[in-house]
């Protein structure tokens, strides 16, 4: 006999709803555009709460786990809305999509409840509480100031280049095109960093860490469409994207985001062979939407031998690139 029938009819409710809203999301499309192919923020933030919740096991926030009741994974909403010191009924409605006039301290308890990172909380804050001017598609043009460019021109030994909204490449140095290929032969909707990764089989055998550079991509596009939910042309490259690749579709539908500005990235070249080096990456002061990107390697190594020889080999290397597709 069943210790806890309320328990167990409660949860079966609960358990019913939530496979419900999951049988019937906001965003039928499958990759978070509306129907007039704008990015549903509404979608978009049904969906990441809803990932979010189901990361989390019971026990990972101290919480009896009736297993043998629970159909639905990671934690059910009544047991969120415990954790985060709010109501079942609002939590729902914020799950649902509703983020209008939720507080800074309530999304604060939530993301708390699901032990949101910094890049996370950012994140679910847009979602939810947009600011007023960008209700509005973003047309501002990317410019990069003439100096920066200047900037990478001096840097002669390291690949460097300025990155933007959507992953766009913006201004690259000789060495960039020497380990990248050279950007300047593609046309410039295709200078950008998802296109490139996801649809140019050359750039999956340049990363030997493929599957990680295409995660810190698709994170990086999850964190604009919370902050430009409204721009038509990161909606038009999620769209083309979902279309194209599968690979994106997948990754696409974690709903995860973060931010790297740091860290080692491993690529064979086919001039030089296997590289291994660091990247440093400086949101710049006056526009945080654009970035300098800048790859190094360890004095000494053979890989900064390697970075040696490719800028020796000039044209050529640029030419050879990241294969011969570019």
């Amino acid at each position: 006999m069943d210790e806890h029938p309320d328990r167990a009819d409660h949860t079966d409710r609960t358990d019913f709803a939530d496979r419900t809203d999951r049988a019937n999301p906001a965003d039928t499309s499958g990759n978070g555009l509306n129907a007039g192919g704008a990015l549903d923020r509404r979608a978009e933030l049904s969906e990441f709460l809803r990932t979010r919740r189901a990361r989390l096991k019971p026990e990972d926030v101290g919480l009896p786990d009736f297993g043998r009741h629970r159909r639905v994974p990671g934690l059910r909403r009544e047991e969120l809305a415990q954790l985060a010191g709010v109501s079942v009924a609002y939590y729902t409605r914020l799950e649902q999509g509703n983020g209008r006039n939720v507080s800074a301290e309530v999304l604060d308890a939530i993301s708390r409840a699901l032990r949101l990172t910094s890049a996370e909380h950012a994140h679910l804050t847009h979602l939810a509480k947009p600011k007023q001017h960008k209700k509005k598609p973003s047309v501002r043009a990317q410019v990069v100031r003439g100096t920066l460019r200047q900037l990478l021109d001096t840097m002669d030994g390291v690949p460097a280049y300025i990155a933007g909204r959507r992953t766009d490449v913006l201004a690259w140095n000789a060495m960039a095109a020497s380990l990248f290929g050279d950007w300047a032969e593609l046309p410039p909707q295709d200078r950008n960093w998802a296109r490139l990764v996801f649809l140019r089989p050359e750039y999956h055998d340049l990363f030997l860490d493929w599957e990680q550079k295409a995660i810190d991509i698709v994170c990086h596009l999850r964190m604009d469409a919370g902050c430009y939910p409204e721009d038509p042309k990161l909606s038009a490259l999620v769209g083309e994207l979902s279309v194209k690749s599968e690979e994106f579709r997948r990754l696409w539908a974690t709903h995860d985001v973060k931010e790297k500005n740091h860290g080692v990235k491993r690529f064979r070249h086919p001039l030089v062979g296997e590289l291994t080096l660091n990247f440093e990456s400086f949101r710049l002061p006056d526009d945080s939407d654009q970035a300098l990107i800048v790859y190094h390697a360890e004095p000494g190594s053979p890989s900064a031998e390697g970075l040696r020889l490719l800028a020796s080999w000039g044209r050529d290397a640029t030419r050879a690139g990241a294969g011969t597709g570019t």
